[in-house]
């Protein structure tokens, strides 16, 4: 049985590039999970296809705005996510008027990363997602964080630092569907550029040293999208 996954992942709805990877930065240094969308359209995709545990939002947005999304979020997707609400207006009313429509908090514009962070950690322990869990188990794989150790069927495994990467990435998110871009980021910490085959021959390398030890499937191929956690 697979254990319950206590780290959080958090969605940044943000069409400023440099304020969106600002954030996305910061997120990444704490350990945080999260995913950059740079339109209210986009993050409205992303919430239906994935698990997120907090959203930071702009609201001027281009094409659904912010208001529109919240909105949207809690009618249409009836989805209960934290919002962290991120504007250059700071009037009363038009906070009251955010926090009625379904907004959970509100981080004036221009901002400190350090505030918006601790507003954050406050989500973060509020929701009881800061625990930390270092193993990880799928069907008869377990994943060991502290000691980077994979074993299959009481065999461990020898993978290669970006193959271990893949799989913890995998492990850790089982709902999520990957991109190569998103493995190949996330796995050797650099930007993609557009090789395929790296993270083709890599997931191919990768199941066949857990054939070796199990004919259970454990990763999959989502055809025109990329990877994901067999269930």
């Amino acid at each position: 049985m697979e254990e319950k996954l206590k780290r959080p992942n958090i969605l940044i709805i943000e069409d400023d590039e440099h304020i969106n990877n600002v954030i996305f930065n910061a997120l990444r240094q704490e350990n945080i999970m999260c995913t950059q969308a740079f339109s209210g359209s986009e993050g409205k995709m992303h919430i239906a296809r994935y698990d997120y545990q907090l959203i930071i939002l702009d609201l001027m947005l281009p094409g659904l705005s912010g208001e529109s999304f919240i909105h949207e979020l809690r009618t249409e997707l009836n989805s209960a996510i934290p919002v962290i609400v991120l504007s250059a207006k700071d009037k009363l009313d038009h906070k009251l008027n955010l926090f009625a429509m379904g907004a959970d908090d509100y981080v004036t514009k221009p901002f400190e990363i350090e505030e918006l962070l601790a507003r954050i950690n406050v989500h973060i322990k509020r929701a009881g997602l800061n625990q930390s869990v270092s193993e990880y188990k799928h069907k008869n794989l377990t994943l060991n964080t502290d000691t980077r150790a994979i074993v299959v069927n009481g065999s461990e495994l020898k993978l290669t630092r970006q193959e271990y990467n893949i799989v913890e990435l995998l492990v850790k998110n089982k709902s999520r569907v990957f991109t190569k871009q998103d493995l190949y980021e996330r796995a050797w910490e650099d930007y993609y550029v557009g090789e395929d085959k790296t993270i083709t021959v890599h997931i191919s390398n990768i199941r066949s040293k857990i054939k070796q030890h199990d004919n259970e499937t454990y990763i999959d191929t989502v055809w025109g999208i990329g990877f994901r956690l067999s269930p």
